[in-house]
């Protein structure tokens, strides 16, 4: 089965999404779910929550087509606390992701103000390296959201001009037996899978043969979205879409 492996309720500090409402209609797509709440200690917000107060809430979810994981945001200053807020959970799939730069969140449309696009772009893909090298996760979320926000009038990840960065933070996750997502929320036009698609031939290249894939969904509807082209482009690229139960994986399809 086809799991959406990255999902918030409303455990996560921006989502008010009822696990009963995205279970309905994970199970209308033929879908299963893993819910990845917000672990973000850096971020403003409260953007934490209670592993206890999680498993045992969604404890009779969790099953065969429900998985209970977490999205942790990975900082420089984090790394201890994010390493035991792993560790106190029996998690099914930890996502690492980069929300920040430079002790601001690239969420917000004021911290590219003043800042060239190469600059920043570059240092994203540099603190991704220093980060993806020593914390502990299963999967490399959304390695494109930083174009989420960028102001820029081009804001794509352009592989030509950000190769070594790139090629560098993935023979990282490949040398260290992780893996990426493909993250379908930018999925919206056939360009943006031009635009990804040497960043995940050059994975494959690396030696990366797995991937999951998710929606980064925030309310219901939005669930499963993209994901017919998504899995087109993944089979078309020659890797594997992967789930996870209790950290480790196995492929999606026989």
């Amino acid at each position: 089965m086809i799991f959406d492996s990255h999902t918030h309720t409303k455990f996560s500090a921006d989502s008010k999404m009822l696990a009963t409402d995205a279970i309905a209609r994970a199970e209308s797509l033929n879908l299963g779910l893993v819910f990845t709440e917000h672990f973000d200690d850096d971020l403003e917000g409260n953007f934490r929550f209670n592993p206890s107060e999680y498993f045992s809430e969604y404890k009779n979810f969790r099953g065969d087509k429900v998985r209970l994981g977490v999205e942790v945001g990975m900082t420089k200053t984090a790394r201890e606390v994010n390493k035991k807020f792993v560790a106190s959970a029996d998690f099914d799939q930890v996502i690492g992701s980069i929300h920040m730069l430079d002790g601001e969140d690239i969420y917000h449309k004021e911290f590219f103000e003043g800042k060239d696009k190469f600059s920043v772009y570059t240092n994203y893909f540099n603190v991704m390296a220093q980060e993806v090298e020593v914390q502990d996760f299963d999967v490399l979320g959304h390695i494109d959201y930083i174009c989420r926000a960028a102001t820029y009038d081009d804001t794509s990840i352009d592989y030509d001009k950000f190769k070594a960065e790139i090629d560098n933070v993935l023979k990282i996750v490949v040398d260290r037996e992780k893996m990426i997502e493909l993250n379908t929320r930018r999925l919206r036009h056939e360009k943006i899978f031009h635009e990804l698609k040497p960043v995940y031939a050059s994975y494959k290249n690396l030696g990366g043969r797995y991937v999951t894939i998710g929606s980064d969904a925030h309310r219901a509807e939005v669930i499963g979205d993209h994901f017919k082209e998504a899995l087109r482009f993944i089979d078309e690229l020659g890797l594997t879409v992967v789930t996870f139960s209790e950290r480790k994986f196995k492929p999606a399809r026989n």
